[in-house]
């Protein structure tokens, strides 16, 4: 994690996200909702349950053949798709108040993310166009890619909280 925090090479990416991001918390009764101020939850920690919970459900239902089984594993996938948009904003809405070292952890966790969503994307279109083995195996690489991204994430929280 400290080669990530200290990887300058990250800055650029970080200069080009800051100010949209910024944009996100600029309203301070939007910037309490979303960081949690009223509950001590950040929006963004809840959120991620969906995704992350439609997802994992998908492939635990992917071990049974059935075509209802079927049929409920691509309509949580793509649940989690959807779900992914407003997590990833309250994300950069969290990202937008930290300091340098963990905004360079957060593109790389919001980079391994964007490219699992694609990923489950195609596992979703694969599985509506019949080509659910093909489906189930994407499944199984975002789910890789969303673990790593959500190591990052879990680091940035307890960064951020200062724990």
């Amino acid at each position: 994690m400290r080669r990530i925090e200290q990887l300058e090479a990250l800055d650029p990416a970080v200069s080009v996200a800051e100010p949209r991001a910024g944009r996100l918390v600029e309203n301070p009764r939007m910037r309490s909702f979303l960081h949690g101020d009223a509950t001590g939850i950040p929006l963004h920690g809840v959120l991620t349950d969906v995704p992350f919970g439609a997802w994992f459900m998908a492939m635990y239902l992917d071990l049974f053949a059935d075509p209802g089984t079927q049929r409920a594993a691509t309509r949580l996938v793509g649940l989690g798709v959807l779900a992914a948009a407003p997590t990833a904003l309250t994300g950069w809405a969290e990202w937008a108040l930290a300091g340098r070292a963990t905004k360079r952890v957060g593109i790389v966790h919001a980079g391994l993310n964007g490219v699992a969503v694609l990923i489950f994307l195609g596992s979703w279109t694969a599985r509506r166009r019949g080509r659910h083995r093909l489906g189930i195996r994407l499944a199984r690489v975002g789910a890789l890619l969303l673990i790593a991204g959500g190591f990052l994430g879990g680091y940035m929280g307890r960064a951020r909280r200062g724990t």
